[in-house]
Protein backbone atom coordinates (compact mmCIF):
# COMPACT_ATOMS: atom_id res chain seq x y z
CA UNK A 1 0.00 0.00 0.00
CA UNK A 2 2.07 3.15 -0.99
CA UNK A 3 2.28 5.68 1.78
CA UNK A 4 0.34 8.77 1.57
CA UNK A 5 2.36 11.82 1.17
CA UNK A 6 2.38 14.90 3.92
CA UNK A 7 1.38 17.96 3.71
CA UNK A 8 -1.81 20.58 2.83
CA UNK A 9 -3.92 20.40 -0.18
CA UNK A 10 -3.12 23.72 -1.37
CA UNK A 11 -3.69 24.64 -4.68
CA UNK A 12 -2.29 28.06 -6.57
CA UNK A 13 0.88 29.46 -7.99
CA UNK A 14 3.84 30.93 -6.22
CA UNK A 15 5.29 33.16 -8.69
CA UNK A 16 9.25 33.46 -7.59
CA UNK A 17 11.50 35.67 -8.45
CA UNK A 18 14.60 33.16 -8.83
CA UNK A 19 18.04 34.03 -7.50
CA UNK A 20 21.31 33.29 -9.36
CA UNK A 21 22.93 30.78 -7.83
CA UNK A 22 20.17 27.96 -7.46
CA UNK A 23 18.56 25.22 -9.71
CA UNK A 24 14.65 25.13 -10.38
CA UNK A 25 14.37 21.96 -8.53
CA UNK A 26 15.89 23.78 -5.08
CA UNK A 27 13.31 26.65 -5.53
CA UNK A 28 10.44 24.47 -5.82
CA UNK A 29 11.54 22.19 -2.72
CA UNK A 30 11.78 25.81 -0.85
CA UNK A 31 8.22 26.85 -1.90
CA UNK A 32 6.88 23.19 -0.91
CA UNK A 33 8.89 23.30 2.52
CA UNK A 34 7.61 27.02 2.72
CA UNK A 35 3.75 26.32 2.27
CA UNK A 36 3.93 22.79 3.91
CA UNK A 37 2.34 21.28 0.06
CA UNK A 38 1.82 18.46 -0.67
CA UNK A 39 2.39 18.82 -4.25
CA UNK A 40 4.40 21.36 -6.44
CA UNK A 41 5.87 21.91 -9.80
CA UNK A 42 7.78 23.85 -11.91
CA UNK A 43 6.99 25.82 -15.34
CA UNK A 44 10.19 26.13 -17.02
CA UNK A 45 13.40 25.60 -15.88
CA UNK A 46 15.86 28.68 -15.41
CA UNK A 47 19.60 27.39 -15.53
CA UNK A 48 20.93 27.84 -11.87
CA UNK A 49 22.74 31.50 -13.04
CA UNK A 50 19.65 32.69 -14.28
CA UNK A 51 17.61 35.35 -12.55
CA UNK A 52 13.62 35.84 -12.88
CA UNK A 53 10.31 34.56 -12.61
CA UNK A 54 10.01 30.94 -11.68
CA UNK A 55 6.63 29.72 -11.83
CA UNK A 56 5.49 27.10 -8.96
CA UNK A 57 2.32 25.73 -8.96
CA UNK A 58 0.75 23.88 -6.20
CA UNK A 59 -1.55 21.09 -5.89
CA UNK A 60 -3.96 21.03 -8.52
CA UNK A 61 -2.33 24.03 -10.59
CA UNK A 62 -0.04 21.47 -11.51
CA UNK A 63 -2.57 20.29 -14.05
CA UNK A 64 -1.61 23.33 -16.00
CA UNK A 65 2.03 23.97 -16.38
CA UNK A 66 1.55 23.01 -19.58
CA UNK A 67 -0.51 25.92 -20.43
CA UNK A 68 2.49 28.09 -19.22
CA UNK A 69 5.09 26.38 -20.47
CA UNK A 70 3.96 27.21 -23.82
CA UNK A 71 2.86 30.96 -23.08
CA UNK A 72 5.29 33.28 -24.55
CA UNK A 73 7.63 34.15 -22.17
CA UNK A 74 10.14 37.37 -22.09
CA UNK A 75 14.04 37.86 -21.29
CA UNK A 76 16.34 40.36 -21.04
CA UNK A 77 19.85 39.23 -21.16
CA UNK A 78 23.65 40.41 -21.22
CA UNK A 79 25.91 38.92 -24.49
CA UNK A 80 29.61 38.76 -24.06
CA UNK A 81 31.16 39.77 -27.39
CA UNK A 82 34.17 38.54 -28.81
CA UNK A 83 34.49 34.83 -26.31
CA UNK A 84 32.49 31.52 -27.24
CA UNK A 85 32.68 29.29 -24.33
CA UNK A 86 31.40 25.27 -24.12
CA UNK A 87 28.51 25.77 -22.37
CA UNK A 88 27.54 29.62 -23.79
CA UNK A 89 27.28 30.84 -20.91
CA UNK A 90 30.27 32.14 -18.46
CA UNK A 91 29.81 29.25 -16.68
CA UNK A 92 31.33 27.05 -19.12
CA UNK A 93 35.39 27.33 -20.55
CA UNK A 94 36.53 29.40 -23.15
CA UNK A 95 37.43 27.98 -26.34
CA UNK A 96 37.15 30.50 -28.67
CA UNK A 97 38.24 34.18 -28.69
CA UNK A 98 38.09 37.31 -31.38
CA UNK A 99 39.47 40.60 -31.61
CA UNK A 100 36.35 41.62 -33.69
CA UNK A 101 33.70 43.80 -32.67
CA UNK A 102 30.44 44.41 -34.40
CA UNK A 103 29.08 48.52 -34.28
CA UNK A 104 25.75 49.00 -32.98
CA UNK A 105 23.90 49.17 -36.47
CA UNK A 106 26.21 45.64 -37.41
CA UNK A 107 24.29 44.06 -33.95
CA UNK A 108 20.97 45.41 -35.11
CA UNK A 109 20.74 44.31 -38.63
CA UNK A 110 22.00 40.58 -37.24
CA UNK A 111 18.89 40.11 -35.04
CA UNK A 112 16.53 40.57 -37.81
CA UNK A 113 17.13 36.81 -39.51
CA UNK A 114 16.47 35.77 -35.16
CA UNK A 115 13.00 36.73 -35.77
CA UNK A 116 9.55 34.58 -36.53
CA UNK A 117 9.54 30.85 -36.81
CA UNK A 118 13.93 29.79 -36.84
CA UNK A 119 15.50 26.70 -36.09
CA UNK A 120 17.44 26.22 -33.02
CA UNK A 121 20.23 23.88 -31.94
CA UNK A 122 19.98 24.20 -28.15
CA UNK A 123 23.68 23.61 -26.27
CA UNK A 124 25.27 20.87 -25.65
CA UNK A 125 25.23 21.69 -22.20
CA UNK A 126 21.55 21.49 -22.04
CA UNK A 127 18.62 18.86 -20.53
CA UNK A 128 17.99 17.64 -23.92
CA UNK A 129 17.43 14.24 -24.68
CA UNK A 130 20.38 12.01 -26.74
CA UNK A 131 19.37 8.06 -27.31
CA UNK A 132 17.63 8.63 -23.57
CA UNK A 133 20.33 10.61 -21.57
CA UNK A 134 20.72 14.19 -21.36
CA UNK A 135 23.24 16.05 -23.54
CA UNK A 136 24.88 17.99 -20.48
CA UNK A 137 25.82 14.14 -19.01
CA UNK A 138 27.33 13.42 -22.11
CA UNK A 139 29.12 16.40 -22.79
CA UNK A 140 30.58 16.43 -19.41
CA UNK A 141 31.87 13.04 -19.93
CA UNK A 142 33.63 14.31 -23.63
CA UNK A 143 31.54 12.58 -26.07
CA UNK A 144 31.15 15.58 -28.65
CA UNK A 145 26.99 15.50 -29.46
CA UNK A 146 25.27 16.62 -32.02
CA UNK A 147 21.56 17.95 -31.33
CA UNK A 148 19.12 17.98 -33.86
CA UNK A 149 17.88 21.37 -34.70
CA UNK A 150 14.31 22.59 -33.24
CA UNK A 151 11.78 24.89 -34.19
CA UNK A 152 11.61 27.90 -32.25
CA UNK A 153 8.95 31.07 -32.25
CA UNK A 154 10.79 34.51 -31.32
CA UNK A 155 8.15 37.56 -31.31
CA UNK A 156 10.36 40.17 -30.45
CA UNK A 157 14.22 40.33 -30.34
CA UNK A 158 15.78 44.58 -29.62
CA UNK A 159 18.85 45.94 -28.36
CA UNK A 160 18.52 47.76 -25.42
CA UNK A 161 21.66 48.76 -24.70
CA UNK A 162 25.50 48.65 -25.61
CA UNK A 163 27.32 49.20 -22.32
CA UNK A 164 31.00 48.76 -23.81
CA UNK A 165 31.91 47.46 -26.77
CA UNK A 166 32.22 43.78 -25.54
CA UNK A 167 28.84 43.91 -24.49
CA UNK A 168 24.78 44.25 -25.63
CA UNK A 169 22.32 43.85 -23.64
CA UNK A 170 19.32 42.81 -25.80
CA UNK A 171 15.21 41.36 -24.70
CA UNK A 172 13.83 38.51 -26.47
CA UNK A 173 9.92 37.44 -26.32
CA UNK A 174 9.57 33.70 -27.62
CA UNK A 175 7.46 30.60 -27.18
CA UNK A 176 8.47 27.13 -25.77
CA UNK A 177 11.65 25.70 -25.60
CA UNK A 178 13.76 28.54 -26.59
CA UNK A 179 17.68 28.71 -25.28
CA UNK A 180 19.00 32.04 -24.48
CA UNK A 181 22.17 30.32 -24.74
CA UNK A 182 21.67 29.67 -28.66
CA UNK A 183 20.72 32.68 -29.58
CA UNK A 184 24.26 34.40 -27.92
CA UNK A 185 26.03 31.81 -29.60
CA UNK A 186 24.66 32.01 -32.97
CA UNK A 187 24.40 36.08 -32.87
CA UNK A 188 28.42 35.71 -31.91
CA UNK A 189 28.32 33.64 -34.86
CA UNK A 190 26.72 35.77 -37.08
CA UNK A 191 28.57 38.69 -36.32
CA UNK A 192 31.78 36.78 -36.75
CA UNK A 193 33.06 37.25 -33.21
CA UNK A 194 31.60 34.98 -31.20
CA UNK A 195 29.28 35.62 -28.03
CA UNK A 196 28.28 34.09 -24.52
CA UNK A 197 25.30 34.72 -21.98
CA UNK A 198 27.00 36.66 -19.20
CA UNK A 199 23.14 37.76 -17.72
CA UNK A 200 19.89 36.53 -18.23
CA UNK A 201 16.71 37.37 -16.42
CA UNK A 202 13.27 36.21 -17.39
CA UNK A 203 11.06 39.14 -16.95
CA UNK A 204 7.67 37.36 -17.60
CA UNK A 205 6.14 33.91 -18.52
CA UNK A 206 2.47 33.66 -19.67
CA UNK A 207 0.37 35.86 -17.51
CA UNK A 208 3.61 35.83 -14.46
CA UNK A 209 5.39 39.56 -14.37
CA UNK A 210 8.37 39.09 -12.16
CA UNK A 211 8.08 42.89 -11.02
CA UNK A 212 5.02 42.60 -10.84
CA UNK A 213 4.08 39.20 -8.79
CA UNK A 214 7.43 37.73 -7.99
CA UNK A 215 8.41 37.16 -4.44
CA UNK A 216 11.70 36.44 -3.80
CA UNK A 217 13.13 33.59 -1.37
CA UNK A 218 14.29 35.94 1.26
CA UNK A 219 10.36 36.90 1.83
CA UNK A 220 9.60 33.30 1.50
CA UNK A 221 12.34 32.26 4.47
CA UNK A 222 10.64 35.27 6.25
CA UNK A 223 6.94 34.35 6.09
CA UNK A 224 7.30 30.50 5.59
CA UNK A 225 4.32 28.20 7.26
CA UNK A 226 2.87 31.19 8.01
CA UNK A 227 -0.67 32.41 6.74
CA UNK A 228 1.20 35.35 5.85
CA UNK A 229 2.60 33.69 2.64
CA UNK A 230 -0.35 31.90 1.48
CA UNK A 231 -1.29 35.48 0.63
CA UNK A 232 1.16 35.89 -2.10
CA UNK A 233 -1.03 32.52 -4.29
CA UNK A 234 -2.57 32.92 -7.05
CA UNK A 235 -5.73 31.00 -8.12
CA UNK A 236 -4.70 28.15 -10.50
CA UNK A 237 -7.61 29.84 -13.15
CA UNK A 238 -4.44 32.50 -13.99
CA UNK A 239 -2.85 29.62 -15.72
CA UNK A 240 -5.54 28.95 -17.90
CA UNK A 241 -5.43 32.47 -19.14
CA UNK A 242 -4.46 31.68 -22.98
CA UNK A 243 -7.66 29.33 -22.65
CA UNK A 244 -11.64 30.37 -23.66
CA UNK A 245 -13.74 30.25 -20.41
CA UNK A 246 -16.81 28.78 -20.78
CA UNK A 247 -19.35 28.70 -17.92
CA UNK A 248 -20.98 25.16 -16.67
CA UNK A 249 -24.14 24.72 -14.67
CA UNK A 250 -23.99 22.85 -11.26
CA UNK A 251 -24.64 19.38 -12.77
CA UNK A 252 -22.38 20.17 -15.53
CA UNK A 253 -19.82 20.65 -13.31
CA UNK A 254 -20.71 17.44 -10.99
CA UNK A 255 -20.23 15.28 -15.10
CA UNK A 256 -16.77 17.22 -15.52
CA UNK A 257 -15.48 16.30 -12.01
CA UNK A 258 -16.70 12.05 -12.58
CA UNK A 259 -14.55 12.40 -16.42
CA UNK A 260 -17.79 13.02 -18.34
CA UNK A 261 -18.89 15.02 -20.69
CA UNK A 262 -21.03 18.01 -19.04
CA UNK A 263 -23.26 20.83 -19.95
CA UNK A 264 -21.90 24.70 -20.80
CA UNK A 265 -22.94 27.76 -21.52
CA UNK A 266 -22.21 29.12 -25.28
CA UNK A 267 -19.70 31.26 -25.31
CA UNK A 268 -19.05 33.22 -29.14
CA UNK A 269 -15.24 33.23 -28.42
CA UNK A 270 -15.59 29.47 -28.34
CA UNK A 271 -15.83 27.27 -31.63
CA UNK A 272 -16.76 23.13 -32.13
CA UNK A 273 -13.28 21.79 -31.33
CA UNK A 274 -11.80 24.47 -29.54
CA UNK A 275 -9.97 24.06 -26.18
CA UNK A 276 -11.36 25.57 -23.22
CA UNK A 277 -11.98 25.49 -19.69
CA UNK A 278 -15.14 24.90 -17.46
CA UNK A 279 -15.35 27.27 -14.78
CA UNK A 280 -18.40 27.44 -11.90
CA UNK A 281 -18.85 30.76 -9.92
CA UNK A 282 -15.25 31.67 -10.89
CA UNK A 283 -13.04 27.76 -10.16
CA UNK A 284 -11.89 26.04 -12.81
CA UNK A 285 -13.90 22.46 -13.06
CA UNK A 286 -11.86 21.12 -15.90
CA UNK A 287 -10.16 21.86 -19.37
CA UNK A 288 -11.43 20.26 -22.26
CA UNK A 289 -12.71 20.35 -26.05
CA UNK A 290 -16.08 22.20 -26.39
CA UNK A 291 -18.75 20.43 -28.78
CA UNK A 292 -22.00 21.96 -29.32
CA UNK A 293 -23.03 22.72 -25.49
CA UNK A 294 -20.65 20.43 -24.44
CA UNK A 295 -17.51 20.31 -22.59
CA UNK A 296 -15.70 16.89 -22.95
CA UNK A 297 -12.95 17.10 -20.16
CA UNK A 298 -9.16 16.25 -20.37
CA UNK A 299 -8.24 17.53 -17.28
CA UNK A 300 -10.48 17.69 -13.89
CA UNK A 301 -9.76 20.06 -11.08
CA UNK A 302 -10.61 19.05 -7.27
CA UNK A 303 -9.90 22.17 -5.70
CA UNK A 304 -10.62 21.97 -1.76
CA UNK A 305 -8.28 24.77 -0.80
CA UNK A 306 -7.39 27.04 -3.68
CA UNK A 307 -6.09 30.62 -3.70
CA UNK A 308 -8.54 33.08 -4.20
Amino acid sequence: MARKRKGRDISGWLVVDKPAGLTSTAVVNKVRWALEAKKAGHAGTLDPEATGVLAVALGEATKTVPYITDALKAYTFTVRLGQATNTDDAEGEVIAESSERPTDEQIKDALLPFLGEIMQVPPKFSAVKIDGQRAYKLARDGEDVEIEARPLWVEELIMLDRPDADHVVLEMTCGKGGYVRSIARDLGAALGCHGHVKELRRIWSGPFDAAEDGISLEEIDRLARTPDLDAYLRPLEEGLADLPEVKCTPEGAVRLRNGNPGMVMPNDEVEYGDEAWASLDGHAVAVGVYKSGTLHPSRVFNQDSSAG
